[in-house]
C-alpha cells in the first residue's frame, strides 16, 4: 500500500558528501566591539581557533563584569594629556592589565597600564606578550607591593591602583602605594587575609575565659571570617584616616566594602575608633603600623586626593 506523501524536508546526505556546518555567530555576542581577538587567545580565553567553551565564556564574562565597574570609575577620572596611569598589584599573568588597556586606554591613544609582580618569569612574560600584541604603553616591573611605595620606576602620581588577589598584606601594600602616590581610586579585592586571623588564633582559652564574644572566633571557620571581616574594617579606618574614602574599594567576592557615598568618618574620628576596636580585639597588625605613625602626624600633614 502506497503512503501518502509528506512534505517533510529532505535529510541531508551523511558522510563526506555532507555539506559544512554553518560558522556560528554566537561569538560575535559575547566579545565586546574593538577587543583583541588574539589578545583573548593568548589569555587562554578563546581556543586557538578562536572558539569559546563554556568555562571560558564563564572566564570572559567575570573579566567583563570587573571591566564595567572599573570602567566607570575610569570615565570619572579629568582629561589630561598623558592619559591615565593605573597601576596593578600582584598583577600575575597581567589579565587585568591587558584587558583595561585592550578596551580603555588603546581606543583613546593615551594612558599608561603598569603591572607590578614578584615573579620575574611573569613579568618576561608580559612584557614580550605587550611587544607582540603593540601595546607599547604597557610596563611590567618586578617589584613587591611594599618595595613599590618607594620606587622611582613608578609615576609620583597615579590615578588608579588595583589588587586582585593580593595575598594578606600585599593589599596593605597596594592601599600604602595608593596614598603615597595620590590614587584617586583603589580597587582591591582581597585575599587570604590571614594576619588577624592568625593574631586572633594566639591565646584563644584565655580570651575565652575573659568575654564571651570570645565565641566569635572559637571555632577555626569563623576565625577566619571575622578575621577577614575586621582585615577590612581596619582598612576602611584607615583610608577614613587618611582623608579618603572606602567607597572606592571592592570587597572579596567583589562586594563594596562600603556604599558610596557612605558617609564617612572625619580622619580624626577614624582614628580615634581604630584605636578603640584595637583595644577592644587582640589583635597586633603589622599591616596598620603606618597608621600610628600618622596618628602621630597632625591630619593637615596628610594629603590625600
Amino acid at each position: 500500500m502506497n503512503k501518502p506523501a509528506t512534505n517533510k524536508p529532505a535529510r541531508p546526505p551523511k558522510g563526506p558528501g555532507r555539506p559544512a556546518a554553518a560558522p556560528a555567530t554566537a561569538l560575535d555576542a559575547d566579545i565586546r566591539p574593538g577587543q583583541s581577538v588574539e589578545l583573548l587567545k593568548e589569555l587562554h580565553i578563546l581556543t586557538r581557533d578562536g572558539k569559546l567553551n563554556q568555562d571560558s565564556r564563564r572566564k570572559l564574562k567575570q573579566v567583563y563584569h570587573l571591566y564595567q565597574f572599573i570602567e566607570k570609575l575610569l570615565l570619572e577620572i579629568p582629561p589630561s594629556e598623558g592619559g591615565p596611569g593605573i597601576v596593578d598589584h600582584g598583577a600575575g599573568k597581567s589579565y587585568l592589565g591587558f584587558i583595561l588597556y585592550d578596551l580603555f586606554l588603546k581606543p583613546r591613544g593615551a594612558g599608561h597600564m603598569y603591572g607590578v609582580e614578584t615573579r620575574p618569569e611573569l613579568v618576561d612574560r608580559s612584557k614580550a606578550l605587550a611587544q607582540r600584541l603593540g601595546f607599547d604603553r604597557m610596563g611590567f616591573l618586578h617589584l613587591s607591593a611594599a618595595d613599590a611605595v618607594h620606587s622611582d620606576l613608578l609615576p609620583a602620581t597615579v590615578d588608579m591602583v588595583t589588587a586582585l588577589h593580593a595575598c594578606d598584606t600585599a593589599t596593605d601594600d597596594a592601599i600604602d602605594f595608593g596614598l603615597a602616590r595620590n590614587a584617586r581610586y583603589l580597587v582591591l579585592v582581597p585575599c587570604c587575609q590571614a594576619e588577624v586571623a592568625a593574631s586572633l588564633r594566639q591565646n584563644k582559652a584565655l580570651s575565652l575565659a575573659r568575654t564571651p564574644l570570645a565565641e566569635l572566633w572559637r571555632h577555626p571557620i569563623h576565625t577566619r571570617e571575622l578575621g577577614s571581616q575586621l582585615t577590612n574594617v581596619l582598612r576602611c579606618l584607615y583610608l577614613e584616616a587618611c582623608g579618603s574614602s572606602a567607597g572606592s574599594a571592592l570587597g572579596s567576592r567583589g562586594k563594596r566594602w562600603a556604599s558610596s557615598p557612605c558617609n564617612p568618618n572625619s580622619p580624626s574620628t577614624a582614628r580615634s575608633r581604630c584605636a578603640a576596636l584595637r583595644l577592644r580585639w587582640p589583635v597586633r597588625l603589622a599591616m596598620i603600623s603606618s597608621f600610628f605613625r600618622l596618628c602621630s602626624q597632625p591630619t593637615s600633614s596628610v594629603t590625600v586626593t
